[in-house]
């Protein structure tokens, strides 16, 4: 029809151009930009004109019109009038307070009396403005894309297609009214959850191969390789596009739960390839999926239902009362026991990794011949721990010539110890036999993937595989890989997909979700306990002797000392103070030849089995993040140490006897702030008055007559404003004079407690006690 246009300024800058259709002309011109007032015996024509215009325009007001017009409820209750723009929508919150008459308002605003034609009749109705405001606030609360606004906000822009297809659900969740110009432009067919999805698993070789469909109506369903694939190509929405352009909603719990399924299986066809062992990481979506599986993943279903339930009392030949968190830790080796899978245990260093494994090794021991693979700095450790706590074990040391010999007819309550450097020799030995329990202590031995070590120890066949290890990432996650590669094979794909599905995101890109998505595969195999954990299970103090067993040269050495030392004091005649200083002399020069052959004489061996102990051992504690005190009796001892470390790039604080008064407090005080990863004392120049809790290890280096004196050292750390367990490692080097110190320490402590007033408890001992000593300290005694 026929229109015209009225133009009116309501500011200087902007004019207002609106489109009238032809019939509101005459009212326009009669009615001023101030208003028009009419005397009250005007009212009927009034009325009969504003009805005459109400089919055109709004009409609404205060006065109610007293006529033969029909009186209609009021419709208080919002639309959502939506208008595509170019890229999203354009949304206006109004009120169409009498349904069907076109004449929309903004909620709780304009007149309270309403005139309008409807299908041909003229009607009008009283609004409840009130009513309309609640009933708009209602909607917004209900839809959060709409809360976002200012509160008395009615049109809403919004340009991001997922955030108009959020509202769009919104919406359609809250049951909203919606008015699109020509039908819905976007629509939102069906929303969906996991309980809609319908899953069948059948085995495969040593994969599962799912299947599926996601029902969206009664009519139609998405396959599930279908569905990864859309969703692949929409990687942050949880809508899915169909082919009539409509789309389904997924719940955002579901589609957490496809984006884990969608990362933890392989290959895109119609059927994707599951590992068995990431049916944990998966639960939730199989609790809520209807699922069809056949015999295999029942079957592996009932092996995880058995291992929950599986009784984890200790077994009765077990010498040891296990703390809390040791029984929990055996408990759980037992269910992945039974359950058939590899499992890592990755308590921090002191927290009885070995006695935890021991007690398995006893339950299993009817089961067949076990494997345990040490570095060779621990061999000693196991068999002292295996005498004391498993006596009933026949622990097989595999050593010597005739080795191999020694795997011959192994069976049941056999453990074979081994190192790792035996094992790769012998790999073809090992590989032959079917090992009930596989055992790596130490396992970061294997990070590196491709070494002939870690490719070694894959090849060993075994129905239970364990992995200790206080530091199962020491440079990347590829060190967790490789140890994972022996535990359970395929669990974490090939090497590729491990680098590309994890580390990359996690070390390059810092993705939580991987991390987080990491982190729930490798949770049921790997238990973490860290001392500040567990601080309620454990004493203060924890003390660990470690045996170090010296190499050929060095045993050599010793034994050459040792037999020089008996013929001079056998020999000797002269007055008692004067062979006793003689025997000290000479139990001095064999406990520094503990320590180091270059601190006795030029033998051209530049390397000791304390230092490589040491070391390693310090690498461990750093990758852990743990600060160390080492104490020595020997100054030039500390020196070499500091050698070493220095040849490692190690840093550290340094104190011995020569160490200026002022500079003691100065270096005390870096280690305190940090300045140092180790602090290198000799043990009377730093045993007392120190201040030193950074530190919550303490490695003392060569063990003092005195076990008073070594225990006010380790004060130094152990001591009030600790926060932290305190471990002390004491090295001794095994088949020595070491060894009869530490046996003072154990069966003669009254004898020391009594010279506590002297700082060697050697003045107790004449020169025959001092010449027994030398005597049995030999490394073939």
């Amino acid at each position: 029809s026929e229109s015209y246009q009225l133009a009116a300024r309501t500011d200087p800058a902007t004019l207002c151009v609106l489109h009238l259709p032809s019939a509101s002309k005459p009212l326009a011109q009669l009615v001023p930009e101030e208003g028009l007032r009419l005397p009250s015996a005007a009212k009927a024509r009034l009325m009969e004109a504003l009805a005459a215009l109400a089919g055109d325009i709004r009409v609404h007001g205060t006065v109610d019109i007293e006529d033969h017009r029909a009186q209609v409820a009021a419709d208080a209750e919002p639309w959502l009038l939506i208008q595509p723009a170019a890229l999203g929508l354009n949304v206006h919150l109004q009120v169409e307070p009498i349904t069907g008459s076109g004449a929309y308002f903004d909620p709780g605003q304009g007149g309270r009396v309403v005139l309008a034609q409807r299908d041909g009749e003229e009607v009008q109705t009283r609004r409840d403005l009130d009513a309309e405001r609640a009933a708009a606030e209602q909607l917004v609360r209900l839809c959060p894309m709409l809360r976002r606004a200012d509160p008395a906000q009615v049109t809403f822009d919004f340009d991001d297609p997922e955030d108009c297809l959020e509202l769009l659900d919104q919406l359609r969740t809250a049951g909203a009214r919606c008015l699109w110009p020509k039908g819905e432009s976007m629509k939102i067919a069906a929303s969906a959850s996991a309980t809609d999805l319908r899953l069948t698993i059948k085995s495969s070789r040593e994969w599962f191969a799912a299947s599926g469909e996601l029902q969206v109506d009664e009519s139609r369903a998405l396959g599930l390789a279908q569905l990864m694939m859309l969703l692949a190509q929409r990687p942050r929405s949880r809508f899915v596009p169909l082919e009539d352009g409509t789309f389904v909603a997924l719940s955002r719990a579901f589609r957490k739960q496809l984006n884990e399924f969608a990362a933890l299986t392989s290959g895109r066809s119609k059927h994707l390839r599951l590992h068995p062992l990431l049916a944990p990481a998966l639960d939730e979506i199989f609790d809520e999926a209807e699922v069809d599986a056949d015999q295999a993943w029942l079957d592996l279903q009932n092996r995880l239902i058995q291992a929950k339930a599986v009784n984890t009392d200790l077994p009765a030949t077990l010498r040891a009362d296990l703390r809390p968190y040791q029984h929990e830790g055996y408990a759980w080796l037992v269910r992945l026991a039974t359950w058939g899978v590899g499992a890592c245990l990755a308590d921090d260093m002191g927290l009885g990794k070995t006695l935890q494994t021991l007690a398995v090794l006893l339950r299993r021991a009817e089961l067949g011949p076990s494997l345990v693979v040490v570095p060779t700095s621990l061999v000693e450790n196991w068999r002292s721990e295996a005498r004391r706590f498993a006596p009933t074990l026949n622990l097989v040391d595999y050593q010597g010539a005739n080795r191999k010999t020694l795997l011959d007819d192994r069976g049941a309550a056999d453990v074979v110890l081994c190192t790792y450097g035996l094992l790769l020799n012998d790999i073809e030995a090992f590989e032959a036999i079917e090992w009930n329990c596989v055992v790596l202590d130490e396992a970061q031995a294997i990070k590196n993937l491709a070494s002939k070590r870690a490719r070694a120890v894959r090849k060993l066949n075994a129905a239970v595989r364990i992995a200790t290890t206080g530091t199962p990432i020491q440079n990347n996650l590829m060190d967790l890989y490789s140890i994972f590669a022996f535990l359970n094979p395929g669990l974490l794909g090939t090497a590729a997909e491990f680098r590309e599905r994890y580390m990359l995101p996690i070390e390059r890109s810092s993705d939580d979700d991987c991390r987080a998505r990491l982190a729930r595969v490798i949770d049921p195999f790997m238990l973490r306990r860290t001392k500040s954990e567990v601080l309620d299970d454990l004493p203060a103090r924890t003390e660990i002797t470690v045996p170090v067993p010296l190499s050929g040269d060095e045993a050599t050495l010793y034994e050459a000392i040792r037999r020089q030392a008996l013929n001079e004091l056998e020999s000797n005649q002269e007055p008692e103070g004067t062979r006793r200083m003689n025997a000290l002399a000479h139990l001095t020069r064999l406990r520094l030849s503990c320590c180091h052959p270059s601190l006795v004489q030029d033998t051209g061996i530049t390397h000791s089995a304390k230092t490589s102990a040491f070391l390693e051992t310090m690498d461990e504690l750093r990758s852990a993040g743990h600060k160390v005190l080492v104490f020595s009796q020997f100054v030039k001892h500390l020196k070499l140490l500091a050698a070493e470390l220095d040849e490692a790039g190690v840093t550290y604080q340094y104190l011995d006897g020569s160490t200026p008064t002022k500079e003691r407090g100065a270096r005390v005080a870096a280690f305190q702030n940090g300045e140092g990863d180790a602090f290198l004392i000799s043990l009377k120049a730093g045993g007392t008055g120190l201040n030193l809790t950074a530190a919550d290890y303490v490695i003392h280096m060569d063990p003092w007559w005195n076990p008073a004196a070594e225990d006010q050292a380790s004060d130094r750390a152990h001591r009030i404003g600790q926060t932290r367990p305190v471990t002390i490692y004491r090295f001794v080097a095994k088949g020595t004079i070491e060894e009869q110190i530490v046996e003072l320490h154990r069966h003669k402590r009254a004898l020391a407690d009594a010279l506590l007033s002297d700082q060697s408890s050697s003045a107790a001992l004449d020169s025959e006690a001092l010449l027994e000593l030398i005597r049995a300290s030999g490394t073939e005694a």
